[in-house]
């Protein structure tokens, strides 16, 4: 099993390289946009959907970029993983193409629909606690066991080039843009952002979009280290995990600024997103609409891509139902 930290940093020939590796298991998904939304925020909005990605999500690319780089060898025991959900059903998905086994560590609070989607695509699915000490203790007796290889969900270099295969779509399906905004968990979507943009389109600002409630990337951003929370409360699930030294290297050298929502925020974009462009999105995903709606002098007047990272969505549980 390879050491991620004995891994270079991706450079955007890795990113080329990643997208011509993982374009047969991908969908170059559609961008659209909405008058209404663009209304609202006095912006031009470019909605980049990954919610239409193969396995529901973004985090195909990176993991079938790690799966299809693998040697024979390597690949013989398997990949594992630790994951809220959409890298693992996203790793689960890509192990299945190649034919190879896939066990994934996931908080036993994960939505329902995503450990369905994990055992759907033939994913071992084995349960820990609801924090990142649990996840990574129990995640390091599973490689012990199966001596599978480590596919982080979002440091590892392999994932992070496979995820800035998205904006460079991105940049070919829209011009001119002047800011792209897209959520921030652990980074590795703002990493292959930060990656794609700062090697082919310097000019165009980078934000990172993060709920209230799980502000870790933000309080490291403003004090230049950093803060790990252990297992903060949201609605955005898919957002809970800390920044790591990949993802920092590329959070602290290129994004332009990490803004928040607050709960309310966020439900009421996931809720507008819905009404307005008839597409599911996950809590996650409407971060970015809410940053945007809570800043406006920040985005008025600009072209901005907004980068919509999945859909797997639990429909018994939607945010604005309740009782």
């Amino acid at each position: 099993m390879k050491d991620i930290a004995d891994m270079p940093l991706p450079t955007f020939d890795d990113v080329i390289a990643a997208h011509d590796r993982i374009r047969p298991y991908i969908h170059c998904t559609p961008v659209l946009t909405s008058e209404y939304l663009d209304g609202l925020s006095r912006a031009e909005l470019f909605f980049k959907c990954e919610n239409f990605q193969k396995a529901g999500a973004f985090k195909v690319r990176g993991a079938s970029n790690a799966v299809f780089g693998l040697s024979d060898e390597m690949a013989e025991k398997g990949v594992a993983t630790h994951s809220s959900g959409n890298h693992a059903l996203s790793l689960s998905y890509a192990a299945g193409r190649r034919g190879i086994p896939c066990t994934v560590v996931m908080p036993r609070t994960a939505p329902q629909a995503k450990k369905d989607a994990v055992r759907g695509y033939d994913g071992k699915i084995v349960e820990c606690e609801p924090s990142t000490t649990s996840r990574e203790a129990v995640f390091a007796e599973v490689v012990k066991e199966t001596g599978a290889e480590f596919v982080h969900p979002y440091n590892d270099p392999r994932v992070i080039a496979g995820q800035a295969t998205c904006s460079r779509e991105m940049l070919e399906q829209v011009e001119n843009l002047d800011a792209i905004v897209a959520p921030i968990g652990g980074g590795g979507m703002i990493s292959g952002t930060c990656l794609t943009l700062s090697s082919i389109a310097p000019h165009i600002e980078i934000y990172a979009a993060e709920p209230e409630q799980a502000d870790d990337a933000y309080r490291s951003f403003k004090a230049g280290h950093i803060i790990a929370d252990d297992a903060p409360v949201t609605i955005a699930d898919g957002l809970k995990v800390p920044l790591k030294e990949n993802t920092w290297h590329f959070v602290s050298n290129y994004v332009t600024d990490i803004l928040t929502a607050s709960e309310q925020e966020i439900i009421d974009a996931m809720k507008l997103t819905w009404q307005r462009m008839k597409i599911v999105m996950e809590p996650s995903c409407a971060v970015p609409l809410a940053v945007i709606l809570k800043n406006p002098d920040v985005f008025r007047g600009k072209r901005v891509g907004v980068i919509v990272t999945g859909g797997n969505v639990d429909l018994d549980k939607l945010p604005w139902i309740t009782g």
